[in-house]
């Protein structure tokens, strides 16, 4: 039998979720988990009931590897922990090829991707800390956008000064309410 797995990062990616659910159905599987979670997280319920659920025989199927796992040893891992249970496991989309780890060829092949794949995201997460590093030595604000709380001392200065609270907000590119917000927030 083929159990299926898809995941998404975040859940505004139901195209994608959804996509992937049309492929697993498609290359025959019978039951499908799906989950939307980061694959970061360790825990992935829908991944842990779809291993949970397999018996010997079966096989597992993902459209890519990064579905599956974010790092070679995780995905060597989830690889494993199906061959314990005498099950397969299958990657669909490499490429017009499908991996299938019950052979020693495929199985080198998903190792050697999914360390490239781990090399990429590394290269990522490095390029992403020398950005936040040159921001920083420039100066360039980091983190979220002030909010208009803390803009409470200019808002009640231009109020004293006589102007409206429309036209505060106009002046410094707020709603009006945060303007009011502001100001009651200011109250002793």
């Amino acid at each position: 039998m083929k159990i299926g797995y898809a995941r998404v990062s975040t859940v505004d990616q139901d195209a994608g979720l959804e996509a992937q659910i049309r492929d697993l159905t498609a290359a025959g599987c019978e039951k499908i988990f799906s989950e939307k979670v980061s694959g970061t997280d360790s825990k992935r319920p829908a991944l842990l009931e779809a291993l949970e659920y397999v018996r010997p025989g079966d096989v597992l199927v993902v459209t890519k590897p990064d579905r599956l796992a974010r790092s070679t040893a995780d995905l060597l891992g989830y690889v494993q922990t199906a061959q314990a249970k005498e099950c397969g496991l299958i990657v669909l989309s490499m490429n017009g090829t499908t991996l299938d780890t019950t052979s020693p060829t495929s199985k080198l092949m998903l190792t050697m991707l999914a360390a490239v794949a781990e090399f990429e995201r590394d290269l990522m997460l490095e390029r992403q800390r020398e950005g936040i590093a040159k921001a920083k030595a420039e100066g360039r604000p980091m983190g979220r956008p002030r909010t208009v709380l803390s803009r409470t001392e200019s808002i009640r200065k231009m109020k004293e000064k006589g102007m409206s609270a429309t036209a505060i907000a106009k002046a410094l590119g707020i709603a009006r309410s945060g303007v009011y917000r502001a100001l009651e927030s200011a109250k002793p």
